[in-house]
């Protein structure tokens, strides 16, 4: 019964649609097959109803709310009785049982989803392995595991396919509940999409949203480079989204040179594009000689009569953690014991420090980061999104788990084993594009080779 629309689909689309239900079923029939032959085929497959659920978790990143709205849309093509279930607010949702079903009204409106940023159904930074935390925030009772009680409430709601819209962190604690319920003899198939604004997830070659981050980047600095005309000798810092890798940082300065170098401008009034350009890069896969840099600056400086540099949030982070820890002051650390950035903030430190060696009258630091993770996917993105969403779902069908992305090893797109999803991937300092736009901006990098 719960399979009947989805068979009424695959009837519909049998003679026009062959490649597409060899995919779904998982299997290759030749072309002299009868119908009725393939629709058993499909029929065994697809005989046990499956129940979906949904979580997005971790920080915002321009592609939630777009990835929510493409599978509920792409499950209700295909099965429109399927049961979806939305868990709030990420594992929190799945701890405190917390959650709602997608309604016919919902399905219908899905497409809205596209144009917000966001998620619909709500993130958090919970990580099961942190039991004490989850006590603190009452998410669990003293003497419970976080991981049981979200296997039991899986359990509970009949969940057969979980679909994790998160980073590396965030997929790979799905892959564990499903290990977990593995061993009491239950299947839970896990379908995650990459979701990071960093793009530093092994092996995904580019993570969901982060295009979009980068190009919101962009629009944001070319209102703010506008206040280098408030004050002579202005240097202003633009500090990116980024804690480990770099790529946003530096994907952010590609994307608004690009933009820049698109522009009309009258030199004679000052209205030059060199006043407008990025001077500095600074990401946490570089060592930065602030003397050096400060000696460079003060020459673009003293020509022109402003600094512009962007710096990742990460950048030095080491340096600045451990210059605070020694003057006494105590960090907060979130759940995953990572130092708080706002707290550490990079931009700041390095302004303080160029400030001086410039010669600048006046500095204005600015952070792009809030813009840029919340909002709604661009058209790069969203495409990006629609492949990775119709595919899980596909995937779904077939019986595979693992994390949809492109495969930075053969560029395919295919359900990556979660043994090699992990965090931490660092920014290329050796592409061909960075050191292009390093040597455009007259910034020595160091060799990689």
């Amino acid at each position: 019964a719960k399979s009947g629309c989805f068979l009424f689909y695959i009837k519909l689309y049998i003679d026009r649609n062959m490649e597409r239900l060899n995919k779904i079923t998982g299997q290759m029939f030749p072309a002299g097959d009868k119908k009725d032959q393939i629709i058993k085929a499909v029929e065994a497959k697809g005989s046990r109803p499956h129940r979906v659920g949904i979580l997005t978790a971790g920080g915002l990143a321009p592609c939630l709310s777009s990835a929510v709205g493409g599978l509920i849309e792409r499950y209700t093509e295909i099965d429109p009785d399927i049961q979806i279930t939305c868990y709030r607010y990420g594992y929190q949702g799945l701890l405190l049982g917390d959650s709602f079903k997608v309604n016919w009204e919902m399905r219908r409106k899905a497409h809205l989803l596209q144009n917000y940023g966001g998620s619909p159904i709500g993130n958090s930074r919970v990580k099961l392995k942190n039991v004490k935390d989850c006590v603190k925030r009452k998410l669990v009772k003293e003497g419970q595991n976080p991981q049981d009680v979200a296997c039991e409430r899986l359990v509970k709601d009949g969940i057969t396919i979980l679909h994790t819209i998160g980073g590396d962190d965030t997929n790979t604690t799905a892959a564990r509940l499903a290990f977990r319920l593995q061993e009491r003899g239950i299947k839970l198939q896990v379908l995650g999409l990459p979701k990071t604004v960093d793009n530093d997830v092994y092996p995904v070659s580019q993570s969901l949203g982060a295009d979009t981050a980068a190009e919101q980047g962009a629009m944001f600095f070319e209102s703010i480079v506008n206040e280098a005309t408030a004050n002579p000798r202005m240097l202003i810092v633009h500090e990116v989204m980024g804690r480990h890798c770099g790529w946003l940082t530096v994907a952010t300065a590609e994307q608004y040179r690009k933009r820049l170098k698109k522009g009309d401008y009258l030199d004679e009034m000052g209205v030059s594009l060199t006043k407008r350009d990025v001077h500095g890069v600074y990401i946490p896969e570089m060592r930065i000689d602030i003397d050096a840099e400060g000696a460079r600056l003060r020459a673009i400086m003293d020509e022109i009569g402003n600094v512009n540099v962007f710096i990742s949030e990460g950048a030095a982070q080491d340096i600045i953690v451990k210059e605070k820890e020694e003057k006494g002051e105590k960090l907060p650390r979130d759940a995953f014991g990572h130092v708080k950035l706002d707290k550490v903030n990079a931009g700041q430190w390095m302004a303080d420090r160029l400030k001086p060696i410039v010669g600048a009258r006046k500095v204005l630091v600015q952070k792009s980061g809030y813009r840029a993770r919340s909002s709604p996917a661009n058209t790069f993105d969203r495409n990006l999104i629609k492949s990775c969403v119709t595919y899980a779902v596909e995937a779904a069908f077939r019986g595979e788990s693992g994390l949809v992305g492109h495969d930075d090893q053969d560029g395919k797109l295919k359900a990556l084993d979660f043994k090699r999803v992990k965090g931490g991937k660092p920014f290329d300092t050796g592409s061909r594009e960075y050191r292009r736009m390093m040597f455009e901006i007259g910034q020595p990098v160091e060799r990689t080779w």
